[in-house]
């Protein structure tokens, strides 16, 4: 298998060092064909890499010093930021010397860093973030998850295409199902916004669409990719990690209540494992940024190690499964 080099935001999101470095050390264990390039302040990485054992030959640190701040403008990371992590993470994919960037830092300031440094594809007039969410079948791909809360109706239609090559890319489907959230399946519900993206969906074979779908029907079996504006998007998938906590915790707490729940607890604990296990948000992190020109993952911005890990596991699956040459040809390609 040929080798395969990634840049690693290390400094950037709540964790910052904390999670990256045992993250990309445990992906390195996981994938003998991976390198990884650790972006950040250079003392500071060596000093975390100080009583750790790795492969030094597939493990390169680029020196940056400047970290983008969760809280920070976007806009103004783009004048001031210019030697902060992200950036030169960027910077290298760009410059070929990535495959792809992997940051759990500020989302507005990756989505405006990436439109600049590596610009959109043709034919793209807004990138979109795109993230596996929990389902029956597994998981239900989703977007947009955040780059744009306002959207018009050709911009759904191109989240459309987009979100079903990145179903046939990393699943392997040949026809993803593909739905527009609304708050009903019948047709005359929906703001007007909605029925004219449903219009320009229906009308392009190549996509499999199967209608309107409302929340609920995110975690059925029914839907592969379900389309959505980034305002909608962000809220529906922080109710989803929401809801999984609160189930979680609250299952713990309901068995530690008294001694019958603590030994049925007990009984139950392999099933439970197994339930955490299928909810855990951590399994299902790494959020695309489609419609740029290059391969940008967005970790979630309080990722622990297992999570992180999970997000460059994610950009090395879409490096292989050539997604970016996958999308353009798929906004490019007219409908015969």
């Amino acid at each position: 298998m040929a080798s395969l080099r990634l840049a690693v935001d290390a400094m950037s999101g709540d964790l910052g060092l904390r999670s990256s470095i045992s993250a990309s050390l445990n992906a390195l264990n996981q994938n003998s064909a991976l390198h990884i390039s650790l972006v950040g302040d250079e003392p500071a990485i060596r000093l975390a890499l100080a009583e750790k054992t790795y492969d030094a030959t597939r493990l390169q640190i680029c020196h940056s010093p400047d970290v983008v701040a969760m809280d920070d403008i976007p806009s103004k990371t783009l004048r001031y930021k210019k030697n902060s992590s992200m950036y030169r993470a960027l910077e290298l994919l760009r410059d070929g010397d990535v495959a792809a960037v992997v940051s759990a830092g500020n989302t507005g300031a990756l989505v405006a860093m990436s439109c600049i440094i590596l610009k959109r594809l043709p034919g793209v007039s807004r990138p979109a973030i795109c993230a596996p969410v929990p389902a029956r079948n597994g998981y239900t791909f989703m977007l947009d998850l955040g780059a744009n809360i306002t959207c018009d109706a050709e911009q759904l239609y191109q989240f459309a295409l987009m979100g079903s090559a990145l179903s046939k890319a990393l699943d392997g489907h040949k026809a993803p199902r593909l739905a527009l959230l609304n708050v009903g399946a019948e047709l005359m519900k929906g703001t007007s916004l909605v029925k004219e993206a449903a219009e320009l969906i229906s009308a392009d074979s190549r996509l499999n669409y199967v209608g309107f779908a409302e929340g609920n029907d995110i975690f059925s079996d029914q839907i592969d990719v379900m389309v959505c504006d980034g305002f909608v998007g962000n809220v529906a998938l922080k109710v989803c990690e929401g809801t999984a906590n609160f189930i979680r915790d609250q299952l713990k707490a309901r068995f530690k209540q008294s001694l019958y729940g603590k030994l049925t607890g007990l009984l139950v604990k392999p099933v439970l494992s197994g339930f955490q296990q299928d909810i855990n948000p951590e399994r299902y992190n790494g959020a695309v940024l489609l419609g740029l020109n290059g391969v940008v993952i967005k970790s979630h911005g309080g990722s622990g190690v297992e999570s992180f890990e999970s997000a460059i596991h994610q950009a090395a699956r879409a490096v292989r499964s050539e997604l970016t040459q996958l999308i353009a040809a798929q906004i490019n390609t007219t409908e015969s």
